[in-house]
Parts: C-alpha cells; structure tokens; sequence
C-alpha cells in the first residue's frame, strides 16, 4: 500500500471512529432536551379543579333534589365526604389530589341519582300493582256468579216458551 492510501485508509478509520463516538452523545443530548420540557412542568403545579368541584357540587345537588338521601343515603354521604375532602386537598395547593377526589365524588352522586330513581321506579311499580289487584277484586266482587244471572239463554227456556 502506497504513503498515501495509509493515510487515507487511517482517516476513514478515525472518522467512523469519531462517527461512533458522537452517536452515543447525540443520543445522550436528545435524551437531555427531551427531559427539559418534563421538569418545567413538574416545578408548575397542574391548574386547580375548578371545573371539577363544580361539577361535583351540582351533582350531588341533583341527587339531593333526586331524593338520594331516601333511596342511597350511603352513596350520597361518601360524596359530600369527597368533596369536603377536594375542597380540603385545594386549599392545601394538592391540586392532583383535589381533582382526583371531585371526580370520585361526582361519580357518586350520580350513583346515587341513578339508585335513587331506581328505587322511585320500583316503588312506583309497587303501587301500580296493588293498584291492579284493589282493581282485580273489585272487578270480581261486581260481576254476577252464574247462578245469579237469570238473562235469556243461561239457564233453560223462559216463561215465553212452554
């Protein structure tokens, strides 16, 4: 091999040496610059629930107005409790907490709207029966036995025919 080509043959090598050298660097900075973003919002705290303590509130107000407290008092007590909680967890600046707990207590209000007009279904259906049967009964108190019914073909020929 000539003088040259040595060289030549040496400055490919270094070169995809150094290539290979800064691949692993490249990686490590994109690495960095991708975790730049991440820790700007982690020194942010995430935006109040307001929405969310709203919602819970009108919730649990519809269940209230919905008659919860007669037809699932438990549900409808754990969330007022988790919505005390919420109310607690924001006013200590645990936004995440506040948020988790608002959305736990508007689920439970609208359990206990859904049981509460469930238990109005049943109870309704309840009354429409024995509405039925009162109606039932009376129906067969009202109608003549056929022993009593002495109308034209019940009970042999009448005084017309002989």
């Amino acid at each position: 091999m000539s003088e040259a080509a040595t060289i030549i043959e040496r400055l490919k090598r270094s070169s995809r040496m150094a290539q290979a050298a800064r691949m692993p660097m490249a990686a490590a900075a994109a690495s960095v610059l991708a975790a730049v973003p991440l820790s700007g919002c982690a020194s942010h705290p995430p935006p109040k629930p307001t929405a969310q303590l709203v919602r819970a509130s009108t919730l649990i107000t519809v269940a209230e107005n919905d008659e919860a407290q007669r037809y699932a008092a438990a549900d409808l007590q754990r969330a007022r409790d988790e919505l005390s909680d919420a109310k607690t967890a924001e006013a200590d600046h645990q936004y995440g907490r506040a948020r988790a707990l608002a959305e736990n207590a508007a689920a439970d209000a609208d359990l206990a709207s859904a049981r509460a007009a469930s238990g109005k279904a049943q109870a309704s259906s309840q009354q429409i029966r024995r509405s039925l049967d009162t109606l039932r009964q009376q129906l067969q108190q009202q109608s003549p036995t056929p022993s009593d019914n002495n109308g034209p073909g019940t009970s042999g020929p009448g005084p017309d025919h002989r």
